[in-house]
């Protein structure tokens, strides 16, 4: 049989692998697992966008990045602490205004940071 466009669509879409949603938006947490939270939360009652899922996984590792870079540059401007502890977490919250306002009422740590 010749080979046809038809033909050679048909047969490399049966080759092509699905990618998930969290590879094609290019994220390490999982899109899945957020918008499963967010039905099983009750935070989606009416019909939930496709698109929220990916954007609050978006929203969510940008936040753990943003705040394991601080906490991780306050480990190295101490220089004597290989790890990141809550404590260094707490303090870089804290330290930054924006990240502060927004975690105003979470706890992080029980040990209050040193500059309060």
């Amino acid at each position: 049989m010749p080979r046809t466009t038809e033909n050679s669509l048909r047969g490399s879409s049966s080759r092509r692998r699905r990618r998930s949603r969290t590879s094609r938006a290019e994220l390490i947490f999982a899109v899945s697992l957020v918008e499963q939270h967010l039905r099983e939360g009750g935070h989606a009652r009416r019909r939930l966008s496709e698109t929220v899922p990916i954007f609050l996984a978006a929203i969510l590792e940008f936040l753990t990045r943003r705040l394991l870079e601080l906490a991780g540059n306050e480990a190295q401007r101490r220089g004597t602490q290989s790890r990141i502890t809550p404590e260094l977490l707490d303090l870089a919250v804290y330290s930054n205004a924006l990240l502060s306002e927004l975690f105003q009422f979470i706890t992080i740590s029980r040990v209050a940071p040193a500059h309060h």
